[in-house]
């Protein structure tokens, strides 16, 4: 269907303007045949009206005539046909209207004998229609603009999607690696708490399973699901571990879900796993009036052997949180006296 015929607001406004152009008509007929204002008014009305809905037409002929596609001397010599077959048609509906209007008696009859208007209306014709076809490619440039940048908007969002399914699909198979491997460790030293540990990762796993695919959870689920991650490294670690949570008044900010899960597995296994005497993970979230802050701090050795890991977990974080809110979030790591600190910054969602 037409696009102003689609729809009344855009039907009413091109309406409106051609009631301008009908009134410059009746001016110029008015000057030109010495009518008054009535007379002129009751020719030049219904004849303006009548070539609106005959320049509707150009939408067809731009559409089936697109720029990049058609050749410029195709293009001049339809639209200059067009506006001459169009323009005709109207000096006949104009001869046909003023001849019905002196037969009763509404305009003078010398009117009908004044050559003169036949010219000025010819040429009025062409003008507005090739003025309607330009208006009508440049709606068309628009239109294809708008698609083009709707499209490349749909494509980036759907490459961001795919770059958090990937991100996320990541995080099970690096941490069930490492749990894995804790787990044979301790299959030859203590059968029973392998044992344990494979009944605590299975609740850890079925718990995140049922996240399904929700984009945002409140940070003091994502906190529950911390302290079943770190109830499965307890098994291994034992008294050497001990955990500190606290989510301020910052528990209905919403997060992505398993974001703070490779942290504390990075605290865990670069922090207390090479402290002989163990320590304290300590989680606390504050909020301000824009930004949700998150702190894992954890006891490190300054001579701790390099790290062995891929870095998956902290590159997976900064990777998700690019994804998710670019430049306004960030994740910043230091070690000071002893303290390795993580600190994570996003915008607040409730």
């Amino acid at each position: 269907m037409h696009p102003i015929l689609a729809r009344g607001r855009r039907l009413a406004l091109y309406l409106g303007l051609w009631l301008v152009l009908a009134s410059l008509l009746g001016a110029l007929l008015g000057a030109q045949a010495s009518l008054t204002w009535w007379h002129a008014l009751i020719v030049a009305l219904p004849l303006a009206y009548a070539y609106a809905f005959v320049c509707l037409s150009v939408w067809y002929v731009s559409r089936s005539m697109p720029l990049a596609m058609t050749g410029a001397a195709r293009i001049f010599g339809t639209a200059l046909a067009a506006a001459g077959i169009s323009s005709a048609g109207w000096l006949l509906l104009a001869k046909l209207w003023v001849r019905a209007l002196t037969g009763r008696g509404w305009l003078p009859a010398a009117i009908q004998q004044d050559a003169s208007l036949d010219p000025l209306i010819f040429g009025l014709g062409v003008l507005l229609y090739l003025l309607s076809l330009a208006m009508s490619y440049l709606l068309v440039a628009f239109e294809e603009t708008r698609e083009a940048e709707r499209l490349a908007l749909h494509g980036q969002v759907l490459s961001r999607e795919a770059e958090l399914r990937s991100l996320r699909a990541q995080i099970d198979p690096h941490f069930l690696f490492n749990s894995l491997h804790s787990i044979s460790a301790l299959t030859t030293v203590d059968a029973a708490a392998a044992r344990r540990m494979c009944l605590l990762l299975a609740q850890f796993l079925r718990e995140s399973l049922q996240l399904g695919s929700q984009d945002r959870i409140p940070l003091a689920r994502e906190l529950k699901m911390v302290e079943g991650f770190l109830e499965v490294e307890r098994v291994r670690f034992g008294d050497r571990l001990q955990v500190s949570i606290s989510d301020g008044d910052a528990g209905g900010c919403l997060i992505a879900p398993l974001l703070l899960q490779p942290i504390v597995e990075n605290a865990v296994t670069h922090g207390i796993a090479h402290v002989l005497a163990g320590g304290t993970v300590t989680i606390s979230a504050s909020r301000s009036e824009a930004l949700l802050t998150i702190v894992v701090e954890n006891p490190c050795d300054s001579d701790r052997p390099k790290r062995t890991g891929t870095g998956l977990g902290l590159a997976n974080v900064r990777g998700r949180l690019a994804a998710l809110h670019g430049s306004n979030a960030r994740l910043q790591t230091s070690e000071v006296d002893g303290v390795w600190r993580t600190e994570l910054v996003v915008p607040i969602e409730e």
